[in-house]
Protein backbone atom coordinates (compact mmCIF):
# COMPACT_ATOMS: atom_id res chain seq x y z
CA UNK A 1 0.00 0.00 0.00
CA UNK A 2 1.41 3.37 -0.99
CA UNK A 3 1.87 5.81 1.85
CA UNK A 4 1.70 9.55 1.55
CA UNK A 5 4.77 11.60 2.39
CA UNK A 6 3.22 13.54 5.23
CA UNK A 7 5.95 14.78 7.57
CA UNK A 8 4.00 14.11 10.74
CA UNK A 9 4.06 10.38 9.97
CA UNK A 10 7.63 9.90 8.80
CA UNK A 11 9.76 12.38 10.72
CA UNK A 12 12.30 10.08 12.28
CA UNK A 13 13.81 12.21 14.97
CA UNK A 14 10.71 13.52 16.68
CA UNK A 15 10.08 10.69 19.12
CA UNK A 16 11.22 12.27 22.37
CA UNK A 17 8.84 14.23 24.57
CA UNK A 18 9.27 17.96 24.93
CA UNK A 19 11.88 18.88 27.52
CA UNK A 20 11.37 21.88 29.74
CA UNK A 21 13.65 24.85 29.32
CA UNK A 22 14.64 24.65 32.97
CA UNK A 23 16.72 21.54 32.29
CA UNK A 24 17.82 22.54 28.82
CA UNK A 25 16.25 22.09 25.44
CA UNK A 26 17.12 18.83 23.69
CA UNK A 27 17.68 18.56 19.96
CA UNK A 28 14.65 16.28 19.59
CA UNK A 29 12.44 18.79 21.40
CA UNK A 30 13.76 21.64 19.25
CA UNK A 31 12.93 19.71 16.07
CA UNK A 32 9.51 18.79 17.42
CA UNK A 33 8.70 22.43 18.11
CA UNK A 34 10.03 23.41 14.69
CA UNK A 35 7.74 20.95 12.92
CA UNK A 36 4.77 22.30 14.86
CA UNK A 37 5.33 26.05 14.86
CA UNK A 38 7.75 27.03 12.10
CA UNK A 39 5.96 29.62 9.90
CA UNK A 40 7.50 28.39 6.64
CA UNK A 41 6.31 24.85 7.35
CA UNK A 42 2.85 26.15 8.20
CA UNK A 43 2.79 28.06 4.91
CA UNK A 44 3.77 24.92 3.01
CA UNK A 45 0.96 23.01 4.73
CA UNK A 46 -1.49 25.59 3.43
CA UNK A 47 -0.20 24.80 -0.05
CA UNK A 48 -1.70 21.31 0.33
CA UNK A 49 -5.18 22.79 0.52
CA UNK A 50 -4.48 24.86 -2.58
CA UNK A 51 -3.33 21.73 -4.40
CA UNK A 52 -6.58 19.95 -3.49
CA UNK A 53 -8.54 22.77 -5.10
CA UNK A 54 -6.29 22.67 -8.16
CA UNK A 55 -6.88 18.94 -8.51
CA UNK A 56 -10.64 19.56 -8.55
CA UNK A 57 -10.10 22.04 -11.38
CA UNK A 58 -8.20 19.44 -13.41
CA UNK A 59 -10.87 16.81 -12.74
CA UNK A 60 -13.67 19.14 -13.78
CA UNK A 61 -12.80 18.51 -17.44
CA UNK A 62 -14.31 15.03 -17.34
CA UNK A 63 -17.18 15.68 -14.93
CA UNK A 64 -20.73 16.59 -16.02
CA UNK A 65 -21.77 20.22 -16.30
CA UNK A 66 -25.35 21.22 -15.47
CA UNK A 67 -27.06 24.60 -15.53
CA UNK A 68 -30.55 25.43 -14.24
CA UNK A 69 -32.08 28.88 -14.57
CA UNK A 70 -35.36 30.69 -14.00
CA UNK A 71 -36.50 33.87 -15.70
CA UNK A 72 -39.42 35.82 -14.22
CA UNK A 73 -40.92 39.27 -14.61
CA UNK A 74 -43.97 41.42 -15.21
CA UNK A 75 -45.25 42.56 -18.61
CA UNK A 76 -47.66 45.35 -19.33
CA UNK A 77 -49.61 46.79 -22.25
CA UNK A 78 -53.02 46.61 -23.87
CA UNK A 79 -54.01 43.48 -25.73
CA UNK A 80 -57.43 42.14 -26.64
CA UNK A 81 -58.57 39.47 -24.27
CA UNK A 82 -55.54 39.87 -22.01
CA UNK A 83 -54.92 41.72 -18.79
CA UNK A 84 -52.92 44.93 -19.08
CA UNK A 85 -50.40 43.83 -16.44
CA UNK A 86 -49.53 40.21 -15.79
CA UNK A 87 -46.60 38.15 -14.51
CA UNK A 88 -44.64 35.72 -16.61
CA UNK A 89 -41.90 33.20 -16.02
CA UNK A 90 -40.17 30.16 -17.47
CA UNK A 91 -37.37 27.80 -16.58
CA UNK A 92 -34.55 26.27 -18.56
CA UNK A 93 -31.81 23.73 -18.02
CA UNK A 94 -28.75 22.29 -19.76
CA UNK A 95 -26.72 19.18 -19.02
CA UNK A 96 -23.43 18.22 -20.69
CA UNK A 97 -21.41 15.06 -20.16
CA UNK A 98 -18.12 14.48 -22.05
CA UNK A 99 -18.17 11.08 -23.74
CA UNK A 100 -14.83 11.30 -25.49
CA UNK A 101 -12.14 13.88 -24.75
CA UNK A 102 -8.46 13.06 -25.12
CA UNK A 103 -7.59 15.57 -22.40
CA UNK A 104 -9.63 13.86 -19.66
CA UNK A 105 -7.23 10.99 -18.68
CA UNK A 106 -4.17 13.26 -18.73
CA UNK A 107 -6.04 15.94 -16.80
CA UNK A 108 -7.06 13.46 -14.09
CA UNK A 109 -3.45 12.28 -13.76
CA UNK A 110 -2.24 15.88 -13.71
CA UNK A 111 -4.55 16.64 -10.79
CA UNK A 112 -3.14 13.72 -8.82
CA UNK A 113 0.42 14.82 -9.60
CA UNK A 114 -0.41 18.34 -8.45
CA UNK A 115 -1.31 17.03 -5.00
CA UNK A 116 1.84 14.91 -4.85
CA UNK A 117 3.93 17.94 -5.83
CA UNK A 118 2.42 19.94 -2.97
CA UNK A 119 3.17 17.12 -0.54
CA UNK A 120 6.79 16.89 -1.67
CA UNK A 121 7.16 20.66 -1.49
CA UNK A 122 6.02 20.43 2.09
CA UNK A 123 8.57 17.67 2.72
CA UNK A 124 11.35 19.75 1.15
CA UNK A 125 10.42 22.76 3.28
CA UNK A 126 10.25 20.64 6.44
CA UNK A 127 13.69 19.14 5.74
CA UNK A 128 15.21 22.57 5.11
CA UNK A 129 13.75 24.13 8.25
CA UNK A 130 14.65 21.17 10.45
CA UNK A 131 18.19 21.21 9.08
CA UNK A 132 18.47 24.94 9.79
CA UNK A 133 17.17 24.43 13.33
CA UNK A 134 19.64 21.59 13.89
CA UNK A 135 22.58 23.71 12.69
CA UNK A 136 21.45 26.59 14.92
CA UNK A 137 21.26 24.19 17.87
CA UNK A 138 24.81 22.97 17.25
CA UNK A 139 26.04 26.56 16.77
CA UNK A 140 24.61 27.55 20.12
CA UNK A 141 26.35 24.67 21.87
CA UNK A 142 29.61 25.42 20.06
CA UNK A 143 29.73 29.12 20.90
CA UNK A 144 28.70 28.44 24.47
CA UNK A 145 31.60 26.00 24.80
CA UNK A 146 34.01 28.56 23.32
CA UNK A 147 32.75 31.16 25.75
CA UNK A 148 33.21 28.75 28.64
CA UNK A 149 36.79 27.94 27.58
CA UNK A 150 37.71 31.59 27.19
CA UNK A 151 36.14 32.51 30.51
CA UNK A 152 38.08 29.68 32.14
CA UNK A 153 41.34 30.96 30.71
CA UNK A 154 40.49 34.50 31.75
CA UNK A 155 39.85 33.28 35.30
CA UNK A 156 43.24 31.58 35.39
CA UNK A 157 44.89 34.74 34.09
CA UNK A 158 43.07 36.80 36.71
CA UNK A 159 44.39 34.47 39.40
CA UNK A 160 47.84 35.11 37.99
CA UNK A 161 47.17 38.87 38.12
CA UNK A 162 46.37 38.57 41.83
CA UNK A 163 49.53 36.55 42.39
CA UNK A 164 51.72 38.96 40.43
CA UNK A 165 50.20 41.92 42.20
CA UNK A 166 51.19 40.41 45.53
CA UNK A 167 54.70 39.75 44.22
CA UNK A 168 54.90 43.32 42.87
CA UNK A 169 53.84 44.77 46.20
CA UNK A 170 56.43 42.59 47.89
CA UNK A 171 59.08 43.93 45.50
CA UNK A 172 59.78 40.58 43.87
CA UNK A 173 58.84 41.73 40.32
CA UNK A 174 58.88 45.11 38.61
CA UNK A 175 55.84 47.08 37.55
CA UNK A 176 56.31 46.18 33.88
CA UNK A 177 55.79 42.47 34.57
CA UNK A 178 52.64 43.16 36.57
CA UNK A 179 51.24 45.48 33.88
CA UNK A 180 51.94 42.94 31.13
CA UNK A 181 49.99 40.25 33.00
CA UNK A 182 47.04 42.59 33.52
CA UNK A 183 46.99 43.66 29.85
CA UNK A 184 47.07 40.02 28.73
CA UNK A 185 44.10 39.28 30.97
CA UNK A 186 42.07 42.19 29.61
CA UNK A 187 42.84 41.08 26.06
CA UNK A 188 40.63 38.07 26.71
CA UNK A 189 37.54 40.24 27.24
CA UNK A 190 36.82 40.85 23.52
CA UNK A 191 37.17 37.15 22.78
CA UNK A 192 34.69 36.24 25.50
CA UNK A 193 32.26 38.91 24.29
CA UNK A 194 32.64 37.70 20.71
CA UNK A 195 31.70 34.16 21.71
CA UNK A 196 28.78 35.53 23.71
CA UNK A 197 27.47 37.50 20.72
CA UNK A 198 27.79 34.46 18.46
CA UNK A 199 25.90 32.41 21.04
CA UNK A 200 23.14 35.01 21.14
CA UNK A 201 22.87 35.01 17.34
CA UNK A 202 22.59 31.21 17.29
CA UNK A 203 19.90 31.28 20.00
CA UNK A 204 17.94 33.88 18.03
CA UNK A 205 18.19 31.80 14.86
CA UNK A 206 17.03 28.72 16.75
CA UNK A 207 14.09 30.63 18.21
CA UNK A 208 13.09 31.83 14.73
CA UNK A 209 13.20 28.30 13.33
CA UNK A 210 11.16 27.03 16.26
CA UNK A 211 8.55 29.74 15.71
CA UNK A 212 9.06 31.10 19.22
CA UNK A 213 7.71 34.40 20.44
CA UNK A 214 10.38 37.08 19.88
CA UNK A 215 8.59 39.98 21.53
CA UNK A 216 10.20 41.95 24.34
CA UNK A 217 10.49 39.81 27.43
CA UNK A 218 10.10 36.54 25.53
CA UNK A 219 11.91 33.49 26.90
CA UNK A 220 14.51 32.25 24.45
CA UNK A 221 15.42 28.55 24.15
CA UNK A 222 18.23 27.20 26.28
CA UNK A 223 19.92 24.28 24.47
CA UNK A 224 21.14 21.53 26.74
CA UNK A 225 24.07 19.16 26.37
CA UNK A 226 27.59 19.43 25.03
CA UNK A 227 29.26 18.78 21.71
CA UNK A 228 31.10 15.47 21.94
CA UNK A 229 33.19 13.98 19.16
CA UNK A 230 32.20 10.40 18.37
CA UNK A 231 33.98 8.25 15.77
CA UNK A 232 31.61 7.27 12.99
CA UNK A 233 31.94 5.56 9.63
CA UNK A 234 29.61 6.23 6.70
CA UNK A 235 28.91 4.02 3.68
CA UNK A 236 29.09 6.01 0.46
CA UNK A 237 27.57 3.38 -1.85
CA UNK A 238 24.65 2.57 0.43
CA UNK A 239 24.14 6.26 1.13
CA UNK A 240 24.00 7.13 -2.56
CA UNK A 241 21.39 4.45 -3.22
CA UNK A 242 19.29 5.57 -0.27
CA UNK A 243 19.56 9.25 -1.21
CA UNK A 244 18.41 8.67 -4.79
CA UNK A 245 15.40 6.79 -3.47
CA UNK A 246 14.51 8.84 -0.39
CA UNK A 247 15.31 12.53 -0.92
CA UNK A 248 12.26 14.74 -1.16
CA UNK A 249 13.83 17.24 -3.57
CA UNK A 250 14.59 14.44 -6.05
CA UNK A 251 11.05 13.13 -5.74
CA UNK A 252 9.78 16.65 -6.32
CA UNK A 253 11.94 17.02 -9.44
CA UNK A 254 10.62 13.72 -10.81
CA UNK A 255 7.04 14.83 -10.16
CA UNK A 256 7.68 18.11 -11.97
CA UNK A 257 8.81 16.10 -15.00
CA UNK A 258 5.64 14.00 -14.79
CA UNK A 259 3.53 17.13 -14.51
CA UNK A 260 5.17 18.64 -17.59
CA UNK A 261 4.52 15.42 -19.49
CA UNK A 262 0.84 15.43 -18.55
CA UNK A 263 0.56 19.12 -19.47
CA UNK A 264 1.90 18.27 -22.90
CA UNK A 265 -0.67 15.50 -23.33
CA UNK A 266 -3.46 17.88 -22.31
CA UNK A 267 -2.34 20.32 -24.99
CA UNK A 268 -2.03 17.53 -27.56
CA UNK A 269 -5.69 16.67 -26.95
CA UNK A 270 -6.46 19.61 -29.25
CA UNK A 271 -5.51 17.35 -32.18
CA UNK A 272 -8.44 15.00 -31.52
CA UNK A 273 -12.22 15.40 -31.68
CA UNK A 274 -14.47 15.80 -28.67
CA UNK A 275 -17.86 14.13 -28.22
CA UNK A 276 -20.34 15.32 -25.60
CA UNK A 277 -23.81 14.10 -24.60
CA UNK A 278 -26.20 17.02 -24.14
CA UNK A 279 -29.67 17.40 -22.68
CA UNK A 280 -31.51 20.72 -22.62
CA UNK A 281 -35.04 21.73 -21.82
CA UNK A 282 -37.44 24.61 -21.29
CA UNK A 283 -40.47 24.82 -19.06
CA UNK A 284 -43.26 27.33 -19.80
CA UNK A 285 -45.95 27.35 -17.09
CA UNK A 286 -49.12 27.69 -19.33
CA UNK A 287 -52.21 25.56 -19.48
CA UNK A 288 -52.15 22.82 -22.06
CA UNK A 289 -49.22 21.59 -24.01
CA UNK A 290 -49.74 23.74 -27.03
CA UNK A 291 -51.71 26.81 -28.02
CA UNK A 292 -52.39 28.31 -31.44
CA UNK A 293 -52.72 31.93 -32.33
CA UNK A 294 -56.19 32.99 -33.40
CA UNK A 295 -57.12 33.09 -37.08
CA UNK A 296 -54.01 31.14 -38.09
CA UNK A 297 -53.84 27.78 -39.77
CA UNK A 298 -50.03 27.72 -40.10
CA UNK A 299 -48.09 25.08 -38.19
CA UNK A 300 -45.32 27.52 -37.46
CA UNK A 301 -47.66 29.65 -35.35
CA UNK A 302 -48.01 26.87 -32.79
CA UNK A 303 -46.23 27.65 -29.48
CA UNK A 304 -44.96 24.73 -27.44
CA UNK A 305 -45.24 25.30 -23.69
CA UNK A 306 -42.42 22.92 -22.67
CA UNK A 307 -39.80 20.84 -24.42
CA UNK A 308 -36.79 18.62 -23.73
CA UNK A 309 -34.01 18.03 -26.23
CA UNK A 310 -31.37 15.30 -25.95
CA UNK A 311 -28.52 14.36 -28.25
CA UNK A 312 -24.81 14.50 -28.84
CA UNK A 313 -22.37 17.19 -29.91
CA UNK A 314 -19.29 16.43 -31.98
CA UNK A 315 -16.49 18.95 -32.48
CA UNK A 316 -13.10 18.62 -34.15
CA UNK A 317 -10.77 21.54 -34.57
CA UNK A 318 -9.18 20.52 -37.86
CA UNK A 319 -7.24 23.68 -38.77
CA UNK A 320 -5.78 25.95 -36.08
CA UNK A 321 -2.86 27.53 -37.98
CA UNK A 322 -0.26 25.96 -35.66
CA UNK A 323 -1.79 27.09 -32.36
CA UNK A 324 -1.85 23.59 -30.83
CA UNK A 325 1.44 22.53 -32.43
CA UNK A 326 3.23 25.63 -31.15
CA UNK A 327 1.91 25.12 -27.63
CA UNK A 328 3.01 21.49 -27.75
CA UNK A 329 6.52 22.44 -28.83
CA UNK A 330 6.77 25.01 -26.05
CA UNK A 331 5.63 22.54 -23.43
CA UNK A 332 7.97 19.85 -24.78
CA UNK A 333 10.92 22.17 -24.28
CA UNK A 334 9.82 22.88 -20.71
CA UNK A 335 9.62 19.14 -20.05
CA UNK A 336 13.12 18.58 -21.44
CA UNK A 337 14.51 21.37 -19.26
CA UNK A 338 12.97 19.72 -16.21
CA UNK A 339 14.55 16.41 -17.21
CA UNK A 340 17.97 18.04 -17.50
CA UNK A 341 17.59 19.58 -14.04
CA UNK A 342 16.58 16.21 -12.62
CA UNK A 343 19.60 14.46 -14.12
CA UNK A 344 21.82 17.21 -12.75
CA UNK A 345 20.41 16.78 -9.24
CA UNK A 346 20.85 13.02 -9.40
CA UNK A 347 24.42 13.37 -10.66
CA UNK A 348 25.26 15.76 -7.81
CA UNK A 349 24.22 13.25 -5.13
CA UNK A 350 27.30 10.95 -5.18
CA UNK A 351 29.66 13.93 -5.47
CA UNK A 352 28.04 15.65 -2.50
CA UNK A 353 28.10 12.52 -0.36
CA UNK A 354 31.72 11.85 -1.31
CA UNK A 355 32.67 15.38 -0.27
CA UNK A 356 30.96 14.97 3.11
CA UNK A 357 32.61 11.57 3.63
CA UNK A 358 36.06 12.99 2.93
CA UNK A 359 35.32 15.88 5.27
CA UNK A 360 34.37 13.48 8.06
CA UNK A 361 37.58 11.50 7.55
CA UNK A 362 39.71 14.66 7.65
CA UNK A 363 37.98 15.81 10.84
CA UNK A 364 38.59 12.43 12.48
CA UNK A 365 42.30 12.56 11.57
CA UNK A 366 42.71 16.06 12.99
CA UNK A 367 40.82 15.14 16.14
CA UNK A 368 43.09 12.16 16.82
CA UNK A 369 46.19 14.35 16.56
CA UNK A 370 44.73 17.23 18.58
CA UNK A 371 43.58 14.96 21.38
CA UNK A 372 47.18 13.98 22.13
CA UNK A 373 48.36 17.59 21.75
CA UNK A 374 45.71 18.80 24.21
CA UNK A 375 46.76 16.28 26.83
CA UNK A 376 50.37 17.40 26.46
CA UNK A 377 49.36 21.07 26.60
CA UNK A 378 47.37 20.56 29.82
CA UNK A 379 50.31 18.80 31.44
CA UNK A 380 52.73 21.49 30.30
CA UNK A 381 50.40 24.27 31.56
CA UNK A 382 50.21 22.66 35.00
CA UNK A 383 53.99 22.41 35.23
CA UNK A 384 54.59 25.99 34.08
CA UNK A 385 51.98 27.32 36.51
CA UNK A 386 53.72 25.55 39.38
CA UNK A 387 57.10 26.85 38.25
CA UNK A 388 55.67 30.36 37.95
CA UNK A 389 54.48 30.25 41.54
CA UNK A 390 57.96 29.27 42.66
CA UNK A 391 59.58 31.91 40.44
CA UNK A 392 61.29 29.45 38.09
CA UNK A 393 59.15 30.11 34.99
CA UNK A 394 58.63 33.52 33.40
CA UNK A 395 55.39 35.32 32.62
CA UNK A 396 56.10 34.90 28.93
CA UNK A 397 56.25 31.12 29.28
CA UNK A 398 53.04 31.11 31.28
CA UNK A 399 51.14 33.20 28.73
CA UNK A 400 52.51 31.06 25.90
CA UNK A 401 51.38 27.75 27.39
CA UNK A 402 48.01 29.22 28.34
CA UNK A 403 47.50 30.44 24.79
CA UNK A 404 48.52 27.04 23.41
CA UNK A 405 46.17 25.23 25.79
CA UNK A 406 43.25 27.49 24.83
CA UNK A 407 43.90 27.03 21.13
CA UNK A 408 44.08 23.24 21.35
CA UNK A 409 40.93 23.00 23.48
CA UNK A 410 39.11 25.39 21.16
CA UNK A 411 40.27 23.36 18.18
CA UNK A 412 38.87 20.18 19.76
CA UNK A 413 35.50 21.87 20.29
CA UNK A 414 35.61 23.21 16.75
CA UNK A 415 36.25 19.74 15.35
CA UNK A 416 33.35 18.33 17.38
CA UNK A 417 31.14 21.08 15.98
CA UNK A 418 32.36 20.49 12.44
CA UNK A 419 31.65 16.79 12.78
CA UNK A 420 28.08 17.46 13.97
CA UNK A 421 27.51 19.87 11.09
CA UNK A 422 28.95 17.36 8.61
CA UNK A 423 26.70 14.63 9.99
CA UNK A 424 23.73 16.97 9.69
CA UNK A 425 24.70 17.59 6.07
CA UNK A 426 25.02 13.84 5.56
CA UNK A 427 21.53 13.26 6.98
CA UNK A 428 20.13 16.05 4.82
CA UNK A 429 21.84 14.68 1.70
CA UNK A 430 20.41 11.21 2.45
CA UNK A 431 16.92 12.52 3.25
CA UNK A 432 17.11 11.10 6.75
CA UNK A 433 14.80 13.72 8.16
CA UNK A 434 12.06 11.41 6.85
CA UNK A 435 11.97 7.67 7.37
CA UNK A 436 9.62 4.88 6.28
CA UNK A 437 10.37 2.64 9.20
CA UNK A 438 9.97 2.87 12.96
CA UNK A 439 13.73 2.50 13.46
CA UNK A 440 14.95 5.96 14.43
CA UNK A 441 18.26 4.93 15.97
CA UNK A 442 20.36 6.16 13.03
CA UNK A 443 18.24 9.10 11.97
CA UNK A 444 19.93 11.83 13.99
CA UNK A 445 23.53 11.52 15.15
Amino acid sequence: MKRLFLPAAFLCCLIASLATRTFGLTLEAALQTTIEKNPEIQRAKCGLEQAVGQRLIFRAVGLPDAVIGIVAGVQGGHRAGEKSIQAFGFGYGNFLQPLFNAAVPASFRRGDVELLIAQQRLNVEVAQQLHAARIAFYSALYNRSLRSLREEQRSRLEENVVSQKARYEAGLVDRGAFTGVEVETRNQDPRVESAQRAYGDAILKLAEEMGSDLDAGATLPNPGGELVFAPIDVDLDAGTTAALERRADLKLARLVVRAANEDQRIIEAGYYPAINATISGELLPVSGTRRTTENSDRRTDDIASSEIRAGGAYTWHVIDNGKVYGAVMKQREAREINKVELRKLEADVPRELSRIQNNLKAIATKQSALKEATAAAEQNATIVQQNLASGVASQFEFRQVESTLLETKSALVTLAYQQKVALAEWDRALGRYFQFSDDSAQNVH
